[in-house]
C-alpha cells in the first residue's frame, strides 16, 4: 500500500464524517420546516372549512358594509386605485374631501371582484378570517407555547359574536392579523419590522392606533418586569404610523378625516344614533355569546396565581392587552373582534409553563397531573365550544337581511332617473346596498350618520325630522334643502310614508315588498 494513501485516509474520514453530519443536520432542519408548513396548511384548511360552513349556510351577506366594500373594490379595479367618489356629496366623504380609510383593504378585495361580487365578498371574508386565525397560531408557535395548534383551534370556540364579526366582509379580520403579527415581532424583538407593519396598517384600516397602543403596553411591561427602558418598539411603530399618514394616497384629507371620524367616538361628543356596533353588550348578552372567552381570561389569571415565579414580560403584555380590550368591549361591542382572541392568547401564554412532556416514571405524580391536565381541558373545551359556537354562528348569519334587498327598486331608479341624480333615502345604513346595486345615482348619507352631521349639523337634523315623519309636506325641504327629486324608503318608515302620501307634491311611483319610491312633482 502507498504510504501516502495511509496518511490521506484519516483526513478523508474526517471530511466524510463532517459532510454526513452537515447533510443529516440539513435534513432534520428541512423536516422541521416541512412539518411547520404542513401544520400551517392543515390549520388553514380547518379554519377555512369552518368559516365557509358558516358563511355559505345562506346566500345572504351578514353585514351591510360588505356590499359597499366589494363594489368599491370593483370600481378601483376598473377605474383606477384612486377613483372619483361622487356618491355622498352632503357628507365629509364628498368629492372634494373623500379619503378611503380602507384603501389597502379594498386593494385586497380586488382579486375577489371577478365574477359574482356577492360570492367574491363572501369568499374574501372566509379567507381573511382564516389568515387571521393562522396568525394567532404563528404568534403562539413563535413563543414556543406547547400545543399551539390546539390553542389556535380554540378561536372557533371562544365566542359566537367573535365568529360572526369574522364572517363579515370588513377589515376586522386583517386588523386582528396585523395586531397578532405585531405582537409576535415585539416579543421576538424584531422591532424594525414594526415600521413597515405600522405603515401598512394606516393604509389598511382606521383602527391603526391600536398597534401603537400595543407598543406602549409592551414598552411598559419591559420597564416593569425587566427594569429597563426600551424605546425601540414604540419608536419604530410611531415612525411607521407617521409615515403611513404622510405618505398616503389621500394626504392631507386623510388627516382631517381621522380627526373628524374618530374624535366624536372617543370623546362621546355626539348624540347621533350610530350603528349598534358602537354600543356595549349587556352583561347577559356578553355571557351568552362569549362565555368561553371570559373563561379563558379567568383561567389565565388562575395560572398566574399557581406559579411560584412572577410573570414574565410576554405574559404581562398579553394580560395588559386583554384587559384593555375588555375595557373597550364594555364600551363598544365592536371590540368583540379583539377581546376573545387576545383572551385566548393570554391564557395560552399563562399556562405554557405548566404544559410540558411528562416523564413516564412520574405519570401519576402531582407534577404530571399539573402538566397534562391543561391540554386535556383545553382540548375538551375546544371540542365542546366549537360544537356549540359554529352552529349558533351559522344561525346568526342565516338571520341576515336578504342579499337582494333594494335590488329591484335600485334597478327602477337606474332606468328612470338621469345619471348622477341625487336620491333621498330615509335610512343611513341603506346606502351600501343602494350603492352596490346602483352607482348611477348619488345619495344623501351612508356608512356612518356622523358623516353628514359633521358636514352640516342643521341639514342632518332636518333629514332626521323628515324621515321620522315630523314635517308635513316634506317635498319642499327634500327639493330645496337636499336637491333631490326621488325618495326611496323601506316600508318600516310608516310615519314618513304617511306624510309623503298626503303631500300633494309627492307621488308614489314604485312599490314592492321591500321598498317604496316617491317623486317630488314640484320644481
Amino acid at each position: 500500500m502507498d504510504p501516502q494513501s495511509e496518511l490521506v485516509q484519516p483526513g478523508l474520514a474526517k471530511t466524510n464524517s463532517r459532510s454526513i453530519w452537515v447533510a443529516l443536520t440539513n435534513a432534520i432542519k428541512n423536516i422541521g420546516i416541512w412539518r411547520v408548513v404542513l401544520v400551517a396548511l392543515a390549520l388553514f384548511v380547518v379554519f377555512f372549512a369552518a368559516m365557509a360552513w358558516v358563511q355559505f349556510s345562506t346566500p345572504d351577506m351578514p353585514d351591510n358594509d360588505g356590499f359597499y366594500h366589494i363594489r368599491l373594490a370593483e370600481i378601483m379595479r376598473t377605474q383606477g386605485l384612486k377613483p372619483d367618489f361622487p356618491w355622498m356629496p352632503l357628507t365629509i366623504l364628498n368629492p372634494r374631501e373623500f379619503s378611503d380609510h380602507h384603501f389597502l383593504f379594498h386593494v385586497g378585495l380586488i382579486p375577489f371582484t371577478f365574477g359574482d361580487l356577492r360570492l367574491g365578498a363572501k369568499w374574501a371574508a372566509v379567507i381573511y378570517a382564516s389568515l387571521a386565525f393562522l396568525s394567532i397560531w404563528w404568534l403562539l408557535r413563535g413563543q414556543n407555547v406547547p400545543y399551539a395548534w390546539l390553542w389556535s383551534l380554540g378561536l372557533l370556540a371562544v365566542s359566537e359574536a367573535f365568529l360572526y364579526r369574522m364572517s363579515i366582509t370588513r377589515a376586522q379580520s386583517l386588523s386582528l392579523a396585523v395586531l397578532a403579527l405585531g405582537l409576535h415581532w415585539m416579543l421576538k424583538q424584531r422591532y424594525q419590522y414594526l415600521l413597515a407593519l405600522a405603515f401598512l396598517y394606516v393604509w389598511l384600516y382606521d383602527a391603526f392606533p391600536l398597534l401603537g397602543i400595543l407598543a406602549v403596553i409592551y414598552t411598559l411591561a419591559i420597564l416593569i418586569f425587566e427594569h429597563r427602558l426600551d424605546w425601540r418598539p414604540l419608536l419604530y411603530t410611531v415612525i411607521g404610523t407617521v409615515l403611513g399618514l404622510l405618505i398616503n394616497p389621500y394626504f392631507p384629507d386623510n388627516l382631517v378625516f381621522v380627526i373628524r371620524h374618530m374624535l366624536p367616538k372617543l370623546t362621546d361628543t355626539t348624540e347621533v344614533s350610530v350603528g349598534n356596533e358602537w354600543y356595549p353588550y349587556t352583561t347577559r348578552q356578553l355571557i351568552g355569546n362569549s362565555l368561553l372567552s371570559l373563561v379563558a381570561f379567568l383561567s389565565g389569571v388562575l395560572a398566574i396565581g399557581l406559579r411560584s415565579r412572577r410573570m414574565d414580560t410576554r405574559t404581562a403584555t398579553s394580560l395588559f392587552v386583554v384587559v384593555l380590550f375588555g375595557f373597550m368591549l364594555f364600551q363598544s361591542r365592536r371590540f368583540i373582534e379583539y377581546f376573545p382572541a387576545f383572551a385566548l392568547i393570554f391564557a395560552a401564554l399563562a399556562w405554557a409553563p405548566f404544559i410540558r412532556e411528562v416523564p413516564a416514571r412520574t405519570w401519576f405524580s402531582w407534577q404530571a397531573w399539573r402538566q397534562w391536565l391543561p391540554p386535556v381541558v383545553v382540548g375538551g373545551l375546544v371540542i365542546f365550544g366549537t360544537w356549540q359556537m359554529l352552529p349558533i354562528t351559522r344561525e346568526s348569519v342565516q338571520d341576515s337581511k336578504p342579499y337582494d334587498l333594494y335590488a329591484q327598486a335600485s334597478a327602477w331608479l337606474r332606468q328612470n332617473t338621469s345619471a348622477g341624480e341625487r336620491i333621498f333615502q330615509t335610512d343611513w345604513d341603506d346606502f351600501p346596498r343602494l350603492f352596490f346595486y346602483n352607482t348611477d345615482n348619488t345619495y344623501l348619507i351612508g356608512l356612518d350618520p356622523t358623516y353628514m352631521q359633521l358636514y352640516d349639523p342643521g341639514l342632518y337634523d332636518q333629514w332626521v325630522s323628515i324621515t321620522e315623519g315630523e314635517i308635513e309636506n316634506p317635498s319642499t325641504s327634500i327639493w330645496s334643502d337636499f336637491g333631490a327629486r326621488y325618495v326611496i324608503s323601506d316600508l318600516d318608515h310608516e310615519d314618513f310614508i304617511s306624510r309623503a302620501s298626503e303631500d300633494p307634491d309627492m307621488e308614489e311611483v314604485y312599490r314592492d315588498d321591500q321598498a317604496v319610491i316617491f317623486v317630488v312633482c314640484q320644481r
